[in-house]
């Protein structure tokens, strides 16, 4: 049975072209439309039994996007939520705040009609739709990782940050999450400590634009100093840096012996910038005496690949979000099966398990 869209945008433009991407694909067919929150939100108590999941855009006259998901909240409805955005300073901060209030994931809306026709925006739509509903199958042009799994398998417990004992050692975390990860980066980061012993890295996959308001946002509800990372950024303890969208983040060792980050504008590896696999991959043969890997909520396999390679050189310590707590159980369930996981947990206790791996100062 196809499942039911309801598209909810002020453009007729837009509206016309996702309805046509939607319908253009078996699985999948638009139940409706709506111009504001006012008339979706009709719609929905009216029909939200019948209706699978909705397209909604942020920025919409009489009643725009969040203000619509507060009251969807206000009236515990629940229903999967694609969010079709601008690349707006302001529309990325809203955007942001969408996913906070329960939206599944967020699409950059195309500049021209020429790119709104184009296969890229008819690919997303229809690979995040597919996603949402569980169907593996759906992900175009997905590169599967065959890492094959390790003897060992992952070991789940509750952690227990009072019982380490505290390292003055030289640390590091470094963090990968994608579909999911901003409502997931906000269980995580803020409950973390401000005497944390180590620097964070954390790619989230997300185009220019928006890492700037996700890293503004943790940073307000955080003790831990949180920043969008610049091009020669001096790593310290207790501060998290998230990769900038739109370009790809290494770490380098200087001649003066400290770390810096180096944010470039290069070519996409696996479609992505920023890529998860390339910041493991410049952690490869550094002196830290342990590297605490975190892989969060998200589609694909982005990270197994330089996490395996990490691992043949370095000492580390992953840890991945369980299938429970995810929004999309791909990241994480791909580094496990691949044997390289010494620790999984349920989403409120990630910031436990690096805060009793890496201690506090």
């Amino acid at each position: 049975m196809k499942k039911n869209i309801l598209v909810i945008d002020d453009s007729a433009l837009i509206r016309r072209v996702l309805s046509d991407i939607i319908n253009s694909d078996d699985r999948f067919q638009v139940c409706g439309t709506a111009t504001n929150g006012i008339e979706a939100l009709d719609i929905v108590i009216r029909d939200y039994k019948s209706i699978d999941a909705l397209m909604l855009d942020i920025n919409m006259p009489k009643m725009g996007g969040l203000e619509f998901l507060e009251q969807l909240s206000a009236h515990k409805i629940k229903i999967p939520i694609l969010v079709v955005s601008t690349l707006a300073k302001e529309g990325a901060k809203e955007t942001i705040r969408a996913l906070e209030l329960g939206a599944f994931d967020f699409i950059t809306k195309p500049d021209s009609f020429a790119e709104a026709k184009g296969n890229s925006f008819h690919n997303k739509i229809l690979t995040s739709l597919g996603v949402m509903f569980g169907d593996e199958q759906s992900i175009i042009g997905e590169k599967k990782t065959t890492a094959k799994p390790a003897p060992k398998p992952a070991r789940t417990f509750t952690p227990s940050p009072m019982g380490r004992v505290v390292s003055n050692g030289k640390k590091l975390i470094a963090l990968a999450c994608s579909t999911g990860g901003p409502r997931a980066l906000q269980s995580v980061i803020p409950t973390l400590p401000s005497n944390l012993d180590a620097p964070m890295l954390i790619v989230q996959h997300m185009p220019e634009g928006f890492t700037k308001s996700l890293a503004v946002r943790l940073n307000e509800l955080s003790n831990v100093y949180v920043k969008e990372a610049e091009d020669g950024d001096v790593i310290e303890k207790g501060t998290v840096y998230i990769a900038k969208g739109g370009r790809q983040m290494r770490l380098k060792k200087g001649p003066d012996g400290a770390y810096r980050l180096t944010v470039t504008q290069e070519p996409a590896r696996n479609a992505l910038k920023p890529c998860a696999d390339i910041m493991y991959e410049s952690l490869v043969s550094s002196d830290f005496e342990e590297i605490t890997c975190v892989v969060l909520t998200g589609m694909g396999g982005d990270g197994t690949n330089g996490i395996s390679q990490l691992k043949q050189t370095n000492k580390i310590y992953v840890i991945a979000q369980d299938e429970a707590t995810s929004t999309v159980y791909g990241m994480p369930k791909i580094v496990a099966e691949a044997g390289l996981t010494d620790e999984v947990v349920p989403l409120n206790q990630v910031s436990g398990a690096i805060t009793k791996n890496v201690g506090v100062r």
